[in-house]
């Protein structure tokens, strides 16, 4: 997934009330002395609220321009000592152990099929140290099959202008995001338009479950509204908690 443009975007449309509740799922299950990596951290605001809060955490994302992003969010808080790795969640080769691993908002769902999540599960289990926490969260099958289908977003400013319609993907449990910026031009007194199509899929929990379990991890614990809610048949996403013993 090539951000480019699109970073800056998204990190000004994001709804950054989502990243507290993310702190506070964090929060309620990793110690603030644990070392922390967020995996997939995107523009990194989760990173600068777990810095505020003193939590010893790195940050990764396959994206150059969200590291980039992220490092300009840490410095304004002057947090120049938190370190920011350009890596792939599927090959994690080269980074050091940690306590506990965390990846949030859908970016699993990114991975194309489920022997990448099962690739990515064993990553994580063998760069968290003995009793660490892999915490994680995506959508469900609800979610892709009843919620997303035909939803659409608009929004508009002064400057900017945004566009995000989601169909039914092609395969099962899957879907497809359009998503449309558009800039204003001084120069050209018009608008620059930047498109992107964004491919997101799930598993069933049981799916899921397996290759977790095939990972290596014990005590998997499933929840929803960030962990503050039992899981039920209309639940739009899970939030886990699982741990290698």
């Amino acid at each position: 997934m090539i951000y480019s443009k699109f970073a800056t975007f998204y990190d000004e449309l994001f709804d950054n009330q989502l990243y507290k509740r993310w702190f506070s799922f964090v929060a309620n299950n990793v110690k603030s002395d644990a070392s922390l990596l967020d995996l997939a951290c995107g523009t990194g605001r989760l990173l600068v609220i777990l810095k505020q809060e003193h939590y010893q955490v790195v940050g990764a994302d396959l994206s150059d321009d969200m590291l980039t992003i992220a490092q300009m969010h840490l410095s304004e808080k002057d947090f120049f000592d938190t370190e920011l790795i350009q890596a792939n969640m599927l090959d994690l080769n080269g980074l050091t152990n940690f306590d506990d691993i965390m990846c949030f908002d859908d970016s699993i769902c990114y991975l194309n099929n489920i022997d990448e999540v099962q690739e990515m599960f064993s990553q994580v289990h063998e760069h968290l140290n003995k009793g660490g926490k892999f915490l994680f969260d995506v959508i469900t099958p609800y979610q892709t099959d009843i919620k997303y289908p035909g939803y659409m977003y608009n929004f508009h400013d002064q400057d900017h202008a945004f566009m995000w319609t989601t169909y039914t993907g092609e395969q099962i449990h899957s879907v497809e995001h359009d998503l449309s910026f558009f800039e204003y031009n001084e120069k050209i007194n018009a608008y620059d338009e930047y498109s992107e199509t964004h491919k997101e899929r799930t598993y069933e929990l049981t799916e899921y479950k397996n290759a977790l379990k095939l990972a290596g991890f014990n005590n998997i614990k499933v929840t929803s509204d960030f962990g503050e809610q039992k899981i039920d048949d209309k639940t739009t996403r899970w939030f886990f908690v699982c741990e290698k013993v």
